[in-house]
């Protein structure tokens, strides 16, 4: 198959252009600048220029492919919430495209989509379209799109990780080091889910080659990994030291990442594993940070 490929030098994008390569498919990927341009000619992958901000002025590509993987975001989470509204326009522009054909939209969400607020690991089958969590805008232009009969497939992405990046525990490290001290708030009994990132390309191939229709997919090895255990960890690599806070602390000590600091994000993946045979293999949340150069 032809698979364009937005974000295709990114973290998680490079990832998956391998992993598709790997499988025989022909790629043409989505990239900002020259150089980028030039690390897919290399790996034999068809670069198309273009950005976020303006989808309009190379959508027209996604018409020679035949299914797109979207992966690109902006993750400047200072403006969490505008960056979540510009990938619904990118959604959009990239479903007109498709409309009246059969070619899927890999679309990218969050792990926190699928809580119900019950305090439960967050399931595939949960949606709130009233979700305070700004992402909510990707998964409500999936519903747009799909009411439209566009063949749009979700994968939620969980703390993605190796020994060089982690997700947002990669603003956590920062932090810490900035402060001296990994903190975390009160018990440190909230989690968050994990997974490797190369399980996690392998789970858009899967979602590509046997997903279905209007599914949602949870890209989760670990499904909860308490939040003190993190910081015992980077305090560890930083030889700082891990210290509690009180919940009225937060927003003085984390700033704009106060939020997610307090957030309980488990998640399960087992339908997902059920029904793809995915099986994760990679190192675990925790040895990635034990083994990382601090």
């Amino acid at each position: 198959m032809r698979i364009f490929v937005t974000g295709a030098t990114g973290f998680i994008g490079s990832r998956v252009v391998s992993a598709l390569l790997a499988r025989g498919h022909q790629v043409t990927g989505l990239v900002r600048s020259e150089e980028a341009a030039r690390q897919l000619v290399d790996k034999g992958v068809t670069a198309k220029r273009g950005t976020l901000e303006d989808p309009q002025a190379w959508v027209a590509g996604i018409d020679q492919c035949d299914a797109v993987i979207h992966t690109a975001f902006d993750h400047d989470f200072t403006r969490f919430a505008e960056n979540c509204e510009k990938d619904c326009r990118v959604i959009g522009a990239i479903g007109s495209v498709l409309q009246g054909s059969q070619r899927p939209l890999l679309i990218t969400s969050g792990i926190g989509m699928g809580d119900d607020g019950s305090g439960q690991p967050a399931l595939e089958q949960n949606f709130n379209p009233a979700h305070p969590n700004p992402r909510v805008a990707s998964e409500l232009e999936r519903s747009q799109l799909l009411e439209s009969g566009i063949d749009v497939r979700v994968v939620r992405l969980p703390q993605v990780h190796n020994t060089e990046r982690q997700g947002l525990i990669s603003y956590y490290l920062s932090l810490a080091r900035e402060k001296g001290a990994a903190a975390y708030i009160g018990e440190g009994n909230n989690a968050w889910c994990a997974a490797h990132v190369d399980d996690v390309a392998g789970l858009y191939v899967k979602v590509l080659e046997q997903g279905q229709r209007g599914e949602r997919y949870h890209a989760v090895a670990e499904e909860s990994i308490p939040s003190w255990l993190i910081a015992q960890t980077v305090a560890a690599g930083l030889d700082v030291p891990a210290v509690s806070l009180k919940s009225e602390q937060a927003a003085e000590h984390f700033g704009w990442f106060a939020a997610f600091a307090m957030m309980d994000m488990r998640a399960s993946g087992a339908w997902t594993r059920q029904q793809l045979d995915w099986q994760p293999k990679g190192p675990g949340l925790i040895d990635d940070l034990s083994s990382m150069r601090f």
